[in-house]
């Protein structure tokens, strides 16, 4: 978009070219244009208090908002509005200010028809939340704060285990001052519910509050939960696709890449599954999280299988740590069996099951029980679905990333519509079925990693009806993932005193 600059009241200001009259004043893409202040607020100006709730605590692009420029225009003018740099030219290259990515490679250029550029340089780092050019702003709010209400109610009625409420203690007391804490709590501990009570007390001290996670599917999960648990409170979920992305919410419980969007805006910020990929991997993600929470913010993490950089942080005394070795049911986690199946891959190139794994699928369909069948790739998945069909009579069902029934499939899966759901790693975590087996076909692959295997393995046995679920390796030949992440679960057992 081309924008013009001019001084209103002494002040520089910036205006798009489509709402200037003067002919005389050259319109230049917004990334050309000089740095700006904020206009002074107008007091007496009668701000939209739609656009308040939309845009405050956020940085997004004027396709974002549905509103007439002209309304927005004068947000700007009258102080409540800020525009900012999409994409700004640095001494050592190109920064997004919306992601913070500073990589050349994810760089490009095309000819926009917006700014009549033939090279407007845009992020291709986030390009899935909408283009940032050279010649987008990212919009921001500096009017006044939104006030949030202070009467809310959990209304959770369940009790916290032992190591569950040391934990829930230490973060009521932590509320409202800053800082870090890690929860290190295996699979199954119960780490949502040591969350209400300190989220309770954070809402009604008028905080704004994000419970931040790598994946949509656990977002799904948890948002289920903390509005059957808060049921007065106003609370959005942001993911791809969401429909509550508008919604003023005091309680957001979001991807992290939904986090770009996000500046200076809350005051508790807790990360799940801190170790989960691509959060673990991508600093920009890091960053995001980091940039939305408040410089005073309180930082919460909670992971079952911490990154040996945080391990060596919490050993080195730099990072706080309550550990949490047993499940809140108080039974120990099942411990992965390994199970030879010979060269898999071949097998199913040519059609078949190892003898093992079949033999298995024949006495689950018979069992009646469900079971998550994890596999490697996304290749393979509809042929191990597939030959599953050929050989039992039960519903099966896959699931991956790019499956636009994914969100269906999950929910047939916990109503016991689906008996067995072959998945890829995208389920390894933040979702809960009773009575569930576990199964990693082909788990000497290098895509499992020690972390995914246990946190997969952590699916099973998460009931206290039903804390014995079974879990197997299907392998051919045993790789040091597996060794680790068995070695890891024996380990919790023998701290939590099994």
């Amino acid at each position: 978009m081309r924008f013009v600059s001019y001084f209103l009241n002494d002040r520089l200001t910036v205006a798009p070219e489509t709402l200037v009259e003067n002919l005389d004043l050259k319109p230049v893409p917004f990334g050309e244009l000089p740095e700006t202040e904020a206009q002074p607020l107008n007091r007496s100006f009668e701000y939209d208090k739609k656009l308040q709730q939309i845009l405050y605590g956020k940085m997004l692009l004027l396709d974002e908002l549905q509103l007439p420029l002209k309304i927005i225009q004068d947000h700007y003018e009258n102080g409540f509005v800020m525009y900012n740099h999409g994409v700004k030219k640095t001494k050592y290259g190109w920064q997004c200010n919306r992601c913070g990515n500073e990589k050349d490679h994810l760089y490009a250029s095309f000819s926009c028809f917006r700014c009549k550029s033939e090279s407007c340089v845009y992020c291709r780092n986030c390009i899935m939340m909408g283009r940032v050019s050279v010649c987008t702003p990212l919009l921001s709010w500096t009017g006044p704060e939104v006030k949030h209400k202070s009467n809310h109610q959990l209304m959770w009625q369940g009790e916290l285990s032992a190591g569950q409420q040391i934990v829930s203690d230490r973060f009521v007391k932590q509320i409202g001052k800053n800082g870090e804490l890690l929860i290190w709590a295996v699979c199954g501990a119960g780490k949502t519910e040591v969350l209400f009570h300190g989220i309770e007390k954070a809402l009604n001290m008028g905080l704004r509050v994000c419970i931040a996670t790598p994946r949509t599917d656990v977002v799904l999960e948890l948002a289920l939960r903390l509005k059957k648990a808060f049921p007065n409170t106003l609370i959005a979920s942001y993911y791809g696709g969401s429909e509550e992305r508008e919604t003023p919410a005091q309680l957001v419980i979001s991807t992290t890449h939904q986090l770009y969007r996000f500046k200076q805006a809350f005051n508790l910020m807790i990360v799940d599954e801190v170790d989960a990929f691509p959060y673990s991997y991508d600093k920009t993600l890091q960053q995001a999280v980091s940039f939305s929470a408040r410089t005073d913010a309180l930082r919460f993490y909670l992971s079952a299988t911490p990154s040996r950089k945080m391990k060596k942080e919490v050993i080195q005394n730099n990072l706080p740590c309550v550990k949490i070795p047993i499940r809140f049911h108080g039974f120990p986690l099942p411990v992965p069996q390994m199970v030879w199946s010979g060269e898999w891959k071949k097998r199913l190139e040519r059609g078949k099951f190892p003898p093992a794994f079949l033999k298995w699928i024949k006495s689950q369909a018979v069992s009646g029980r469900r079971a998550m069948i994890f596999v490697p790739s996304v290749s393979i998945i509809e042929k191990v679905t597939e030959r599953i069909k050929e050989h039992v009579e039960v519903i099966a069902d896959f699931v991956h990333a790019e499956d636009t029934r994914r969100k269906d499939k999950v929910a047939r899966f916990r109503q016991g519509d689906i008996q067995l759901l072959v998945t890829t790693t995208i389920l390894e975590r933040g979702v809960t079925v009773p009575f569930l087996d576990v199964v990693i076909f082909g788990a000497d692959h290098e895509v499992f990693t020690e972390s995914a295997l246990v946190q997969m393995a952590g699916r099973a046995g998460r009931s206290k009806d039903d804390h014995n679920g079974q879990v197997l390796f299907f392998h051919y030949g045993k790789s040091l993932s597996m060794l680790s992440a068995i070695k890891h679960i024996r380990d919790m057992n023998k701290e939590a005193g099994f």
